[in-house]
């Protein structure tokens, strides 16, 4: 007798159990988030059709099935470049739409230890944080609370350079665009020293921008950090608890927090790894960047970040609306020192910075992005608008290794979603239609109920 196949299951079948050809790359260390960011359990997924045989008449067994990635070898890529220069540990995820696909773990939280990463361990993300701060600055504008074309002075009096008509002529929306004018890394040296921002402030009055803000690219922290005033006088709330309350709680960031006292009060840590003459050792987080919140000051796990780029795609509307998450990706100012970085040469063709965000043509498409470095920890987060897909990289050292990994990861996705042959992101996610016929190989006529093994390849 043959099983009658719901509608609704052998729709999901089509997509889904097709996909799953490749779960072998599914390692013990991957984290099925679909249950933790969705509600939607794993074992929802069980007894669906095997994926080779797609035929109603066909009766259902008892099989449990989970995401695959749509680039299985970057497990072991990931793994490699990290073994080759001994890195302690790290972990990676990867979203589509509304659920992280794949998770998946390296090494140990500490040296000292030997503790494993697990996908709730916490890392600093370094300048990732800034992220949070031009999302958030673009939500509270959009709301009203203050305008972007705000004069910085307005809010920051003591503010001034060497010649006035500088800082009359800085806006808000310059600090968070990088486009302040400012030589790069300004006063970044008295940060390192110690120095309360108060105390660091004053010495602008001893420079002049390269260039009228606004004009030209300048990486900055200290100058970023001055939105927490800004939004701090118009709000009435700290910074920190504004993100917490804005952001955190309800993108479900469980274990996101600012500042070293948060760091440290919880167990599940990576610690900061320098390199020695032998190798890599462990040692106490230094307070310096956590003073600048803004730019630095977030700790965040790869199920807190994974979260964060599932609302970039919009799947978190009533908290990140598609209009504040549109405006944190418009060019702002072009930064065309990002066209010579080694790892991302073949394939970069334009960069810029928006609203904490950098926005880059790579491989033709449009690739939002950002970087973190403090000592001892290293941070990268992607996400494509037009695919729906984004990437997480944490690592405790700081080591180059990471260096090559986004920018492979994009070149193979890219390359992957253009040429359509990746089945599961075309037909697995019931939440869109697919937009358009794909061009499929010649071997796939009848799809989707024929198969094709180098459709997965």
């Amino acid at each position: 007798m043959h099983a009658s196949i719901p509608k609704k299951l052998l729709a999901l079948v089509v997509g889904s159990a097709l996909s799953l050809a490749a779960a072998s790359h599914v390692g013990a260390a991957q984290v099925s988030v679909a249950q933790i960011n969705t509600g939607i359990d794993i074992d929802s997924w069980a007894n669906m059709l095997p994926p080779k045989v797609l035929r109603a008449e066909t009766p259902v067994p008892n099989l449990r099935l989970q995401p695959v990635s749509i680039y299985p070898e970057f497990a072991d890529i990931f793994a490699q470049a990290l073994q080759l220069d001994n890195v302690p540990g790290g972990v990676y995820a990867v979203v589509h739409r509304d659920q992280i696909v794949e998770l998946k773990t390296f090494g140990v939280r500490s040296r000292a230890d030997n503790q494993p990463v697990n996908a709730s361990t916490i890392f600093r993300i370094a300048s990732v944080s800034k992220t949070f701060a031009g999302s958030l600055t673009s939500l509270l504008a959009e709301r009203g609370t203050f305008n972007l074309d705000d004069p910085v002075t307005q809010y920051i009096p003591e503010l001034q350079f060497k010649s006035p008509e500088y800082a009359t002529e800085l806006r808000v929306e310059h600090l968070l665009s990088q486009s302040t004018g400012v030589i790069p890394n300004a006063y970044d040296n008295l940060i390192e020293a110690a120095y309360p921002r108060e105390r660091i402030i004053p010495h602008f009055n001893r420079i002049n921008p390269m260039c009228t803000p606004g004009a030209c690219y300048g990486y900055q922290n200290v100058l970023f950090s001055l939105v927490e005033d800004v939004l701090h006088e118009k709000t009435g709330q700290n910074y920190e608890a504004l993100v917490q309350e804005e952001l955190f709680k309800p993108l479900n960031m469980h274990h996101a927090s600012y500042g070293i006292e948060a760091y440290l009060a919880n167990e599940n840590r990576a610690a900061a790894h320098i390199r020695g003459r032998n190798g890599w050792f462990s040692r106490e987080v230094t307070p310096h960047y956590y003073h600048f919140p803004a730019a630095a000051g977030v700790n965040a796990s790869a199920i807190d970040l994974a979260q964060w780029l599932i609302a970039h795609l919009g799947y978190y509307p009533e908290v990140l609306p598609p209009s504040a998450v549109a405006a944190t990706r418009e060019r702002k100012v072009r930064t065309s020192r990002d066209l010579r970085r080694r790892d991302w040469r073949q394939g970069l063709t334009d960069a810029h910075y928006g609203l904490g965000w950098r926005v880059y043509d790579f491989q033709q498409e449009e690739l939002i992005y950002h970087g973190g470095w403090v000592q001892g920890f290293r941070a990268e987060i992607s996400y494509s608008p037009k695919y729906e897909m984004g990437l997480v990289l944490l690592i405790n050292a700081e080591s180059s290794a990471i260096n090559q990994l986004t920018p492979s990861f994009w070149r193979q996705a890219f390359a992957r979603m253009q040429a359509e042959q990746w089945v599961p992101y075309q037909y697995a996610n019931q939440i869109q239609p697919v937009p358009t016929p794909i061009n499929k190989p010649a071997s796939v006529a009848g799809f989707p109920f024929g198969w094709c093994d180098t459709c997965l390849l």
